[in-house]
Order: C-alpha cells, then sequence, then structure tokens
C-alpha cells in the first residue's frame, strides 16, 4: 500500500495535476471570498487589474517558456545552463521594456487611465512585474525539468497564502481593495524569494547566458510569443472589450468574470496533461520518433475529450447551482453564459493538444497562425456583440417591455438594461465557440500536412488512454 502511495505521489500526472488542482481549489475559494467582500463594481477594477496583468506576463514570458520547456527537454548540462540563464536575461529585458511603456502611457494619459476601470492596473503592475519576475522564470525553468513537485510549492505559498489572508479579511479585518493589493504584492514577493534561494529560478545561471542560446530561444520565442499571448488574448480579450465598454463596464466585467472562473475551474485537468504531454512530445520530436509524438497527441486529446463529456453535462445541468455557489444570489442571472461555456468545454481538449502538437515538432510558425486566426475572429466577434447587438437588443427588448403593463418608466428601463446586459454576455459566450472552431480546423490542417493526423482516431486514442490507464493500475 505504501508503495503504491509512493508511485502516484511520484507520478508527473499527479503531481502535474495536483499542482494545477491545487491551486485552482485555492484560487476558487479565494475568488469567492473576493466577489462576497468587494462591491460589484471594485470587483471588476480587481479582475481587470489581474486579468491585464496576466496577459502582459504572456507578453513578457511567452519568448522563452515554450522554447525553454522544448530545448531543456533534450540539453547536456552545460547547454542546460547557458539556456536557463538566457531565460533569465531575456525575461529581465522584456520586463523592463513593457514597464516602461505601461509607466509612459500612464503619464501622458493620466485623466483617462484614473478614471477608467484599469487605474488600478497602470498603478501597480509595475511594480508586481519585476516582483514576480523570478517566481515566473521558476515556472519555466521546473516544467521543462518535469519537477511539478517543486511547483507544486511555489504555486502553493502564492495561492494558498494570498487565500489565507481573504479568509481572515472576509471574517475578522474587512479592508478596502487597495490593502488587498498591498498584500497580494507581498506575498508575490515571498514566493520569487523562494525560488531564487534554491535556484529554482535559475537566477545564478545568468552569466552563463551566450549569444547563441539567446539566438535560439528568440528564434523560437518569435512565434511561441504570439501564440500564448494569441491564447491569452482569446480570453481576455472578452473581459477588455467588456471593460471598455461603456454600457456594461466594471459590472458587466464582473457579471462575466463568474462564468468564465468556473470554466477555468473545469479546465485543470485539460492544462495538467498538457503539461506533461508537451515535454514528452518534444523528445519524441527531438529523437525522429514520429509514431509516439502521434500516439500521445492522440491519446491525451481523446481521453481528455471523453473525460470531458460527463463533466460538461454535469456542469450543464447543475449551472444554475455552480453559479449561486461561486457568486451568489448577484450573479444567478450569468447562469446562461456558463451553460454556453459548456459546449466550449468539449471543443477544447481538441484544439488545445493540437496546438501543444504543433510547438513541440518545432512547428512554432503555424501554431501562431492558428491562433491569430481565432483572435482576429473572437476580437471581430466580441466588437460587434458588445457594440452592436447591444443596442439590438436594447431597441427589442425596450418595444416588447413598452407593450407590458409594466409601473413604471425607471422600471422599463432598469429591467431593459439588465437583461440587455446578460443577452450580450451570452453573445460574447457563443462568439468562444465560434473561435474555437475555427482554430481547430486550421490546426488540424497545418498538422495534417507533416503528421497524416486522422481526427477520427482521436476517439480510438481517447479509449486506448483510458484502457492504458486501467492496466497499468491492475499491474
Amino acid at each position: 500500500m505504501s508503495n503504491a502511495l509512493a508511485k502516484i505521489l511520484k507520478n508527473k500526472n499527479f503531481l502535474s495535476l495536483a499542482n494545477n488542482g491545487l491551486v485552482a481549489v485555492f484560487g476558487f475559494f479565494g475568488f469567492l471570498l473576493l466577489v462576497r467582500s468587494l462591491s460589484t463594481n471594485e470587483f471588476g477594477e480587481w479582475v481587470l487589474l489581474i486579468t491585464t496583468a496576466n496577459f502582459l506576463d504572456m507578453l513578457r514570458f511567452g519568448i522563452t517558456r515554450t522554447a525553454i520547456v522544448r530545448f531543456l527537454a533534450g540539453a547536456e548540462e552545460k547547454e542546460a545552463r547557458q539556456l536557463i540563464g538566457s531565460n533569465w536575461v531575456i525575461n529581465f529585458f522584456s520586463t523592463f521594456i513593457i514597464v516602461l511603456i505601461v509607466l509612459g502611457v500612464r503619464y501622458y494619459f493620466y485623466d483617462a487611465v484614473t478614471q477608467s476601470g484599469f487605474a488600478l492596473f497602470f498603478k501597480w503592475f509595475p511594480i508586481l512585474a519585476f516582483i514576480n519576475l523570478p517566481f515566473n522564470n521558476a515556472q519555466s525553468v521546473l516544467q521543462a525539468k518535469m519537477r511539478f513537485d517543486y511547483m507544486l510549492i511555489l504555486r502553493i505559498i502564492n495561492v494558498g497564502l494570498f487565500m489565507f489572508f481573504l479568509l481572515v479579511n472576509y471574517f475578522f479585518l474587512h479592508v478596502s481593495l487597495t490593502t488587498i493589493v498591498y498584500a497580494y504584492l507581498i506575498i508575490n514577493v515571498l514566493t520569487s524569494l523562494v525560488a531564487i534561494i534554491p535556484n529554482w529560478d535559475g537566477f545564478r545561471f545568468i552569466m552563463q547566458a551566450t549569444r547563441e542560446t539567446n539566438k535560439k530561444i528568440l528564434n523560437f520565442g518569435k512565434y511561441s510569443t504570439g501564440t500564448l499571448i494569441g491564447s491569452n488574448l482569446l480570453k481576455s480579450a472578452d473581459t477588455f472589450i467588456i471593460g471598455l465598454s461603456p454600457f456594461l463596464g466594471t459590472a458587466g466585467v464582473a457579471l462575466y468574470s463568474i462564468p468564465l472562473k468556473l470554466t477555468e475551474i473545469i479546465e485543470i485537468p485539460l492544462r495538467s496533461f498538457a503539461m506533461t504531454a508537451f515535454p514528452g512530445m518534444s523528445k519524441a520530436s527531438i529523437e525522429g520518433n514520429k509514431d509516439l509524438v502521434k500516439h500521445i497527441f492522440y491519446t491525451n486529446a481523446g481521453g481528455m475529450t471523453l473525460l470531458m463529456v460527463p463533466v460538461m453535462l454535469i456542469s450543464f445541468i447543475f449551472a444554475k447551482d455552480f453559479v449561486y455557489i461561486l457568486g451568489g444570489p448577484g450573479y444567478e442571472s450569468t447562469t446562461g453564459v456558463f451553460r454556453i461555456f459548456t459546449i466550449y468545454g468539449l471543443l477544447l481538449p481538441l484544439d488545445r493538444f493540437i496546438g501543444v502538437a504543433l510547438d513541440s515538432v518545432n512547428m512554432p510558425r503555424y501554431n501562431f497562425l492558428k491562433v491569430v486566426y481565432m483572435a482576429v475572429a473572437n476580437i471581430i466577434g466580441d466588437t460587434l456583440v458588445v457594440f452592436a447587438f447591444y443596442y439590438v437588443v436594447m431597441a427589442t427588448s425596450l418595444i416588447t417591455l413598452f407593450a407590458l403593463p409594466v409601473q413604471s418608466l425607471h422600471q422599463i428601463v432598469s429591467v431593459t438594461r439588465h437583461f440587455t446586459m446578460i443577452t450580450t454576455l451570452e453573445g460574447v459566450a457563443f462568439v468562444t465557440i465560434s473561435f474555437t472552431l475555427i482554430g481547430i480546423f486550421v490546426g488540424y490542417h497545418y498538422l495534417n500536412k507533416s503528421f497524416d493526423i486522422h481526427l477520427r482516431k482521436v476517439l480510438q486514442g481517447g479509449i486506448l488512454f483510458f484502457s492504458e490507464s486501467i492496466f497499468r493500475k491492475r499491474r
């Protein structure tokens, strides 16, 4: 029994799942506490701060993250240290440039910035960017080395401590949003220190960076950066466009964030298996083993798709209950948005692993193009829904409500505005399904040209995934 438990605890898939799972649990409860601790507008400001910071993190670390994972998979010790050193150098300079741009925008457009929902972001991101640099560098290096145990330690410190603070704040402190931001910054400092002391972030190898390793990472990173930015933009563009809308604003951001957060929780197993599949597929590709690459793709994409079916079905049926648990009674109207996201969840595994496969077989340009198509479709669709569809729904609702025996003009406007907001958010969620389908077809086209991939084999791979898992357990 003890040996079996030890094997489970050392299993990379288990550790990766624990890494994402436990962190998501902490993140879920932290999110829940924030919803109940802040007003709707303050919560919208917090969401814009975190969403925009995460987007720029993709810009900062997109240059190196995918490249360092791929190249460290087959590197000797000397080259590995050079690659890790280059990872630090490149990320530091990209952070410095982005912070300068953010400060410049805040300086030249101060009035517009301070009066918008993004005021919190422009004030605190320059500090946060340098504070969490070692922590983010460590995440890349540890994933490349498949040290998910160390990643788990860092993530628990980072997210767990913040959740603990929010718990204490909810019951005892009742501090302001600004104080919550202070606590978030301090916890990020502590996490980065934990990453630096044992050299998990590779800071001690910074002087071993060479022009060759810098160039190697940048050549790969010019595409993977765009891919990661585009992937993050696929989610964050919804929040940005809703936040920029004068009709929806921070209230719309807060409402939309509830079903979006529930969807992110559902994605936990998918992210975990993608993290372990990428180094394995990269190594098989470097060794020229195409059959193994295809096997990993089919089993992971198929297995995760089959796993998502019961999860999405349960989520669809009990959508109202899940929304109520996370957001409370004020957010129940977003149940329809979450139900639309459950359809998106069924498509996500195939889309995600097509992207992983393209990067692992050294075709980052095609993965980048795939994401570009998706991002353009998303931005155009969201813009049309938020700024055009909104007026259509508003006009239709007013005509309908004026024909009904409503008590007052104020009630008509209030009911119409809320209905229009929720319907518009549902339209944004439908756009998500559309761009995901585009990504699957475009990515499949590129991958099939070099690897002769057949989508019908994904289902077979899924069955094989579960049969292999059962067989291993019996052994």
